[in-house]
């Protein structure tokens, strides 16, 4: 009789996604004939652009369909090292680009090949659901930096001088950050980069939504400080600029040493990216850029007005988002209350409230970290922007 199989540790150790878990959920009740306005999953509402799709079916009829080198055809390998020029003003050299399977692979594919068992990793909170997960997966220990709420959700360098330890090799940074669209100024920037080179550590920054930053906010890339391009492992992709989630085109650059081993990991995993979304990416990378910019604007249109309604919603709070597509919102203030009839404990309880009775699907932030926040995705039209406002709203306003 077969006995019962058991899972590695590492595998009963993870977390399933609570973004994953909300937008499933709300699927489930769309499908049942539910009209959910779902403020969960972090993906643009927009197509892929037109010549994008068409490079990827020119690809497919011109046979490129095989494998590729692991790392990327060198093609969009080059075409990365120039967009990365752009953003940033550092110059990669091939070998030391990795294009993987998505930002999340790149982002894997870095933490393995940089943290050991018990070392410990920086990592600001709110932090994206993945991080503390793939850092656990290295067996790794997340060390948790909590910045000031004075500083609109932007980590800072004494954030992290109050944290550090014997143990800490890495600092893990996300400007302009998911969940709170928080966006690093450089000044703090600076500081950050100094009180690393000091304390010999290496940073992996995850840039993947640089090009999506509103009002006065500049990105500017940690690894562009002096002394920080040869530690810093720079993680971006096509999926958010691009409106391209479900091609998987991510790509790392950094050290050449530490790329080889990424490309070694990647070669006994997953092996190349797939060969006709690498061909759309290229195109992407250096096609027309005016779509970007297009769906940028209307990100900061949506952005605007969904800060100003929240703000005059009663008992939710939040600072301004520089970057991304999310706002942060503080529920504190309906602790220990009712709202729909149940008792509200922390944002779990409140978003579960909002699905159940108002058919709007917002993610709680206990997954994130900080369990008295909650986040919504502006990637939606503003019409379902205002019915779901509308909804949340409404529900709030009848249990008061």
């Amino acid at each position: 009789m077969l006995k019962t199989l058991s899972l590695a540790e590492r595998v009963r150790q993870l977390h399933p996604s609570p973004t994953m878990a909300i937008d499933s959920k709300a699927k489930s009740l769309i499908a049942e004939g539910k009209d959910v306005v779902n403020f969960g999953a972090g993906e643009p509402d927009f197509d892929t652009p037109e010549n994008i799709r068409q490079a990827a079916i020119t690809a497919i009829n011109h046979g490129q369909t095989r494998y590729t080198a692991v790392g990327g055809i060198e093609a969009l390998k080059a075409a990365i090292q120039e967009r990365i020029r752009l953003d940033t003003g550092l110059e990669y050299h091939s070998d030391e680009i990795l294009v993987s399977v998505g930002a999340k692979h790149s982002l894997y594919n870095a933490i393995m090949a940089l943290v050991d068992p018990q070392d410990g990793v920086l990592l600001p909170v709110p932090y994206w659901v993945t991080y503390p997960e793939q850092i656990a997966l290295a067996g790794g220990v997340a060390q948790y930096v909590v910045s000031d709420p004075k500083q609109e959700g932007a980590v800072h360098a004494e954030d992290i001088a109050n944290v550090l330890t014997d143990r800490s090799r890495g600092l893990l940074l996300n400007s302009p950050s998911n969940p709170s669209g928080a966006v690093i100024n450089p000044p703090a920037l600076a500081q950050i980069a100094r009180l690393v080179s000091e304390r010999d550590l290496w940073v992996i920054s995850d840039e993947i939504y640089n090009r999506l930053v509103y009002d006065d906010a500049t990105h500017v890339s940690i690894a562009s400080f002096p002394g920080m391009r040869e530690r810093t492992i720079l993680i971006n992709g096509v999926s958010k600029s691009y409106a391209m989630t479900g091609w998987r085109i991510g790509y790392a650059a950094g050290p050449q040493h530490i790329i080889k081993a990424m490309t070694s990991l990647q070669s006994q995993s997953t092996s190349n990216p797939s060969t006709m979304a690498q061909y759309a990416a290229l195109e992407a990378l250096t096609g027309p850029q005016e779509q970007v910019e297009v769906m940028r604007r209307e990100f900061d249109r949506r952005r605007q007005y969904i800060v100003g309604r929240i703000n005059q919603i009663s008992g939710l709070s939040l600072d301004n988002p520089k970057g991304a597509f999310y706002v942060w919102v503080n529920m504190a203030a309906y602790k220990n209350r009712k709202v729909g009839g149940r008792l509200i404990k922390n944002a779990d309880d409140l978003a579960l409230v909002w699905l159940e009775q108002a058919n709007v699907a917002v993610v709680p932030g206990s997954g994130f970290g900080m369990p008295e926040y909650f986040r919504i995705s502006y990637a939606t039209s503003m019409e379902r922007i205002e019915t779901g406002l509308n909804r949340m709203q409404s529900l709030l306003e009848s249990t008061q």
